[in-house]
């Protein structure tokens, strides 16, 4: 049969020097290993390479926590299961409105009568527009404790949010929405963009991050596949 025509949606933040994801958290640094200019006295004429290094928290760009991230005896990077990270069939909800100080979680009553289980639901709260500004790294939109809970029991395996983390930052240190995934095994991606280029259902999404043993968290190159239509 022929393949499918498809179309692929980027949805993570190009990486780069100085990039300041998460306020408070080192931004990267990236600097030569191997420049151009040094590697031709290394390789015969006409032959060049670079390499280079790059020192970064695992939190930069988009990038996906593990158990491991929040519990001692969860599964790291190496462990994850690659079936649980690509090709899931994406459930994105589309809740992009005025968020403000009395109205910034999102619940039950946002993520009922649609059917997650073995899915990756993916909220769309357009707050990516503020990445890499001040304004992103408060009064962010997140997940509820119920909410986590809610979508634990209706079985989904990913859980990904285009804001700033899926909890509330500003509760005081408690992180329900981790202990309530990371707990159940349901991996969390933070840090998405482009969501609302996602139909709500008949895409495919993909967050496979590095296998680093004894790691929990690190940047993805997180896509969504949408099947094109003939016509």
């Amino acid at each position: 049969m022929p393949e499918q025509p498809r179309r692929v949606v980027d949805l993570s933040h190009p990486i780069r020097a100085g990039l300041i994801t998460y306020p408070g958290l080192p931004a990267p640094v990236i600097e030569p290993h191997l420049t151009r200019a040094d590697s031709r006295q290394k390789y015969a004429p006409g032959t060049e390479f670079a390499m280079d290094v790059i020192t970064m928290i695992g939190n930069t760009g988009t990038y996906l926590d593990s158990p491991f991230h929040r519990y001692a005896d969860g599964r790291d990077l190496a462990g994850l299961d690659l079936e649980s990270l690509v090709g899931l069939r994406a459930e994105v909800y589309h809740l992009v409105e005025d968020w403000s100080a009395h109205r910034r979680g999102i619940g039950p009553d946002a993520l009922a009568g649609r059917d997650v289980r073995g899915a990756a639901v993916l909220l769309h709260t357009g707050w990516d527009r503020h990445f890499g500004t001040p304004a992103y790294g408060s009064g962010a939109p997140f997940l509820t404790a119920d909410g986590a809970d809610y979508l634990v029991d209706a079985g989904a395996v990913l859980v990904g949010i285009d804001s700033l983390n899926i909890d509330d930052t500003e509760s005081g240190g408690e992180r329900p929405a981790h202990t309530v995934l990371l707990g159940a095994g349901v991996h969390v991606v933070e840090h998405l963009t482009r969501l609302g280029d996602v139909p709500e259902t008949g895409a495919r999404f993909t967050a496979a991050p590095p296998a680093v043993e004894g790691f929990g968290t690190f940047p993805v190159r997180a896509f969504a596949e949408l099947p094109v239509r003939a016509g």
